[in-house]
């Protein structure tokens, strides 16, 4: 089958869509993308510098580097848990 036939045969009704989003719907997308993104480079941040503290070998500038970055990447989750509980509880307000 031919791309542009399949193509052709779509329709809203066809793959659910209902629609353009509302702006509040839209806005909360962006915003959990927003969080998902600076998540999972926090997540990132800290596996990468738990790898530079094992690998260390002693020292103190090499390891002191690492538990900096570890305990700014925990902080930044922290900043963005409550940012999300607090647009969340917003959000759920109006």
């Amino acid at each position: 089958m031919n791309i542009l036939t399949t193509i052709a045969k779509l329709s809203a009704e066809s793959i659910d869509y209902d629609g353009p989003k509302t702006a509040d719907a839209t806005f909360a997308g962006v915003l959990n993308l927003v969080y998902g993104v600076a998540a999972i480079t926090a997540v990132i941040v800290i596996i990468i510098a738990g790898y530079f503290y094992v690998t260390s070998s002693g020292d103190t500038t090499k390891t002191k580097r690492a538990k900096d970055a570890i305990l700014g990447a925990v902080i930044g989750l922290v900043v963005i848990v409550m940012a999300f509980a607090i647009t969340e509880f917003v959000r759920g307000r109006f």
